[in-house]
């Protein structure tokens, strides 16, 4: 692979400074530095699909990153020696990229967004037609095109699938620097490869989202357990209710990870006085979040509904905890945490992350072994920890995204923060965690995936891997796309 040629297109808005290029050295993750030689500030799509094409036509072909929000962890946003283009440039250049229609002969509707668009944005510009997708992460300051290319979860996905798995058609700019639009029946094998594709075979420019009617209000219900084995009895009965939440999640209080932190504010301060007692005296609480969509016509009977689905439930008796919010404010709820952090300049510090899938065969002993004899007794973790299930049956395997083969598995999220002096020791708890996996023959997959060498990443695909090759020597032949993942670049 090439460096950059110092002839690029004169027309292109390309900086090749040194505050341009440190702008774009790192990512969320704040762990590594990788350094581009130049970056781009496209006004069209155009922009980016000339860029790509000059890579490809290229005697010496440079790396190419598209970078959205760069929520990523290891860097996987950067192009060591190559461009990276700062892709929600575009949303300046062209601010009505998303646009709501209906299908022809249908009651159908969706909406088509570039993908440089935030999903709060999409939100926005939806709810004021009634209408929403259905799928969701839990913060909404991400691109659609960064989620689409690794999955986008949240607590609504054991209902109804990944963002992902919620996807009509999309306009990409492949590695040969074609714009190709591509759907499950034109093109397929780009739209299933590029969802889940960790950026390896185009760039998104356009997706298209169905939208479903909008809830105005959801009952939001936190309930606590001391005991992980009801914790995820409980969870894993609510999911296969057919009509019953809207979102299932659970999370860990831990002493260094308080009832309220930043994903929201959800506890007054005498339910903490109550429930840190608990956390002195067993040491770790299990939360379960769920939530109830109503709206006008279904007030009436939420009530009744939320009581019949909570009955039975294996919870602390007197630790129920019930809030009423509007729709949007339930789903943008983690922004106000993240503008506090920014505000303490606490937002932009080094953010160790781990991101698994655990099988549901394994999830007792990860428990066990992870989050109480790593985690609690190392007592280090600062941040919050998620674990809730999602179904096996949402997800289409023809994508790319790799996920454990059970019918459940659980998303676990260790989102800790850190600081330049001690995020070392959370990146090696990380370590410290999969080893464990791997030790006990937990096939956990690992969610925003990292790996160092071709071995681990064909172990991470397994039966994809062919496929995943296969498909990057058809739209990206001169492994120009997505650097920073170091797939096809690793040793």
């Amino acid at each position: 692979m090439g460096k950059v040629s110092p002839w690029l297109p004169d027309e292109l808005l390309i900086q090749v400074d040194t505050n341009a290029i440190d702008s774009v050295s790192s990512d969320f993750g704040k762990l590594v530095k990788v350094m581009p030689v130049a970056v781009l500030y496209p006004s069209s799509d155009r922009d980016v699909l000339q860029l790509v094409k000059f890579s490809y036509n290229s005697h010496n072909p440079f790396p190419i990153a598209a970078r959205g929000r760069s929520h990523s962890i290891h860097g996987q946003a950067t192009a060591k020696n190559g461009v990276v283009v700062e892709m929600t440039w575009l949303e300046k250049h062209h601010p009505s990229r998303i646009r709501v229609s209906s299908s022809p002969n249908s009651s159908r509707f969706y909406v088509d967004v570039g993908g440089e668009q935030l999903w709060f944005d999409v939100l926005r510009a939806t709810y004021d037609y009634g209408l929403a997708p259905v799928s969701w992460t839990d913060y909404l300051y991400l691109t659609v095109g960064g989620t689409l290319s690794n999955g986008g979860i949240s607590g609504q996905s054991f209902r109804y699938g990944p963002q992902i798995n919620n996807v009509i058609e999309m306009d990409i700019i492949t590695g040969k620097g074609e714009m190709v639009t591509c759907s499950k029946q034109i093109n397929s094998g780009l739209f299933y490869g590029v969802l889940g594709g960790l950026g390896q075979f185009g760039i998104i420019t356009r997706a298209r989202i169905p939208l479903e009617k909008a809830p105005k209000m959801v009952k939001w219900v936190r309930l606590l357990y001391h005991d992980f084995s009801s914790f995820t009895r409980d969870q894993e009965h609510l999911i296969s209710i057919n009509k019953g939440f809207d979102y299932v999640e659970g999370s860990l209080i831990m002493r260094k990870s308080p009832p309220n932190n930043w994903r929201s504010s959800f506890f007054s301060p005498s339910d903490q006085v109550l429930i840190n007692s608990l956390v002195v005296k067993h040491g770790i609480i299990y939360c379960l979040e769920v939530v109830k969509y109503y709206d006008d016509l279904s007030v009436e009977y939420v009530d009744e509904e939320m009581g019949l689905l909570l009955g039975g439930l294996g919870f602390l008796p007197g630790f129920t905890f019930q809030k009423e919010v509007g729709f949007v404010e339930f789903l943008d709820r983690v922004r106000r945490g993240e503008l506090e952090l920014q505000a303490k300049g606490l937002w932009d510090v080094p953010h160790p992350w781990l991101n698994l899938f655990v099988p549901k065969s394994g999830i007792m002993d990860f428990n066990e072994g992870a989050f109480v004899n790593i985690l609690h007794k190392q007592n280090q973790t600062t941040g919050t920890i998620l674990v809730y299930p999602v179904k096996r049956n949402k997800w289409d395997d023809r994508m790319s995204a790799v996920i454990p083969d059970e019918d459940i598995f659980y998303s676990v999220g260790l989102l800790r923060s850190g600081s330049d002096a001690d995020w070392e020791i959370l990146e090696n708890q990380n370590k410290e965690i999969l080893k464990f996996c791997e030790k006990a023959g937990i096939k956990a997959k690992q969610y925003l995936p990292h790996y160092r060498t071709r071995e681990e990443w064909m172990n991470h695909f397994g039966s994809k891997w062919d496929t995943f090759r296969e498909r990057k020597a058809q739209f990206d032949p001169k492994m120009i796309l997505s650097p920073g993942q170091g797939i096809f670049n690793s040793d």
